[in-house]
């Protein structure tokens, strides 16, 4: 199954901390069709953080959902969590641009999704690119 890394902060939360318009429709279609793995701040250097800081913000039962994605173990760059060897799906609202150069190293910067929450609809287009991504 393909992996999808997927960051929190100005993907599945806004700068208002709160869930994004169409968030909860994302997270059901990632669930339901990846392998989901975190790859935020949150669980870096070998600390998962992510479901303690997002209980903050999200309902108990999106919370709930939320405790099928595995963490991963970074330090430097998220990319280093990464597996390059396989297909995967990259959800991420600033990659650095170092994160962006090791994409093109392995010839992975179609799997880069970049996330803006402040255009409309965002997360209705993350989807469909999704969506394209799960039928090649």
């Amino acid at each position: 199954m393909t992996k999808v890394y997927i960051d929190i902060d100005g993907v599945l939360l806004t700068k208002k901390m709160t869930l994004p318009e169409d968030g909860a429709m994302l997270i059901d279609y990632l669930l339901e069709n990846f392998d989901c793995l975190w790859l935020t701040t949150h669980c870096r250097g070998g600390e998962n953080k992510t479901l303690s800081y997002l209980r903050q913000f999200y309902t108990p039962e999106l919370i709930k959902k939320l405790e099928r994605i595995n963490p991963t173990d970074w330090s430097t760059l998220k990319t280093e969590a990464i597996d390059m060897s396989s297909d995967f799906i990259w959800l991420e609202d600033y990659p650095m641009e170092a994160e962006k150069l090791i994409l093109r190293r392995n010839n992975k910067s179609d799997s880069l999704i970049q996330v803006d929450l402040n255009r409309p609809d965002e997360l209705k287009r993350v989807k469909q690119r999704l969506v394209r991504f799960k039928t090649l």
